[in-house]
């Protein structure tokens, strides 16, 4: 198996428009349907809904049975005619459940589906209340999700373009980074930078974490002003199109000791080995046990203290998890980051990620930023 590096490929340019496949999706969570004895399934889920008719507005339902019902409110009229494929519109004058709901009495199917993970005790209660006796209501367990797993052709063509344009602001960020201004700045400068490129927006709240502070995984910027000396820890990503990118590199801000670069160097060696590991076939446990072998031997796996990475889409965060002792398989199509890293209280920490995609053969590595140590 072999990993091939973004400069093997060659990208369609941005603006690509692709048409997807929204019948086609439809069709496969209907056999899934079949599988799990359903007659319909309530999608409720934002993203899922996007996936499964293409709607991106803030207020949605979907019924997916014998046909597909889809609903929103008033506010969304000519951005669902717009929008929506591959089923029927309903406007509602109340919120948009409550017009699925009423749909789902009058189709009198004895067993709905309802998405567990994403409806509230109280949204329970009301169905509860409202709907009649004879609809059996099943808790269902990431249906659209399992689908969303492996992306198509189109979905992969959109992602790249999103890692693109998510690693465009790197530059910014590195001319920013200085001692003395904050990592609020630094954020400020990466955020701008993406609006620039096209981004929607930035697919989750900025990382930018210097000195002692970069020992923090999720150490979002803060006020602090950046130290003469150490590192800074930079993730970020952006949505284009809907999809997510992310990506985080780290740097030095002066001259880096000996013992500063045998931690970069161990953090990037366990980033390549995961890397490397990667392919169809292989449990996305064997993935995080490769990263976590290289920082065992160099002694900072203590400092590891989460997963080596987690599946990005519509969501920047899906399905699958790439961590200890996970079983779920890779498959071709499937997109996953790689982003081991060693955080030493008080020292400070390493991470850095890519993004990667499964091929039949290896993997692809989508991310165009270089790893190596900067020094600023």
């Amino acid at each position: 198996m072999t990993c091939l590096e973004v400069s093997a490929w060659i990208f369609p340019p941005l603006g690509y428009n692709p048409v997807m496949d929204y019948l086609g999706r439809q069709r496969r969570l209907r056999q899934l349907l079949e599988d799990n004895k359903l007659d319909a399934i309530l999608v409720t889920h934002l993203p899922n809904v996007r996936y499964l008719c293409g709607f991106t507005g803030s207020a949605a339902a979907l019924i997916l049975g014998k046909r597909t019902l889809f609903f929103t409110d008033g506010r969304y009229t000519e951005q669902a005619r717009e929008q929506v494929k591959g089923a029927r519109i309903g406007i509602t004058r109340g919120a948009a459940l409550t017009g699925a709901t009423e749909a789902l009495t009058a189709l009198k199917s004895s067993r709905v589906g309802v998405e567990a993970d994403h409806v509230t005790m109280g949204t329970h209660i009301n169905f509860r209340k409202t709907l009649p006796k004879a609809i059996r209501l099943r808790p269902t367990h990431g249906l659209v999700e399992q689908l969303r797993l492996v992306k198509d052709a189109d979905e992969l063509r959109l992602i790249r373009e999103a890692v693109i344009a998510g690693a465009a602001p790197l530059k910014s960020a590195l001319k920013a980074i200085r001692p003395g201004a904050t990592e609020l700045e630094v954020a400020a400068e990466i955020e701008y930078a993406a609006r620039r490129q096209g981004a929607e927006g930035m697919s989750f709240e900025t990382i930018v974490a210097a000195g002692p502070r970069s020992a923090l995984p999720h150490g979002t910027a803060s006020n602090q002003r950046i130290h003469a000396k150490g590192f800074v820890v930079l993730d970020f990503g952006v949505i284009l199109r809907g999809y997510c990118s992310d990506m985080t590199r780290t740097v030095f801000v002066g001259d880096a000791t000996k013992a500063d670069r045998l931690l970069y160097g161990a953090v990037l060696e366990a980033q390549m080995a995961a890397i490397t590991a990667v392919g169809p076939g292989v449990e996305v446990g064997q993935v995080d046990a490769a990263a976590r072998s290289v920082l065992r031997k160099a002694k900072l796996d203590r400092y590891f203290t989460h997963s080596t990475g987690h599946g990005v889409g519509l969501e920047i965060h899906e399905a699958p998890r790439v961590a200890r002792a996970q079983r779920q398989q890779l498959q071709p199509g499937m997109v996953i980051t790689i982003e081991p890293g060693a955080y030493v209280p008080g020292r400070g920490g390493v991470r850095i990620e890519d993004m990667v995609a499964v091929t039949e053969r290896g993997c692809e590595v989508l991310t165009p930023a270089r790893k190596e140590l900067l020094e600023l």
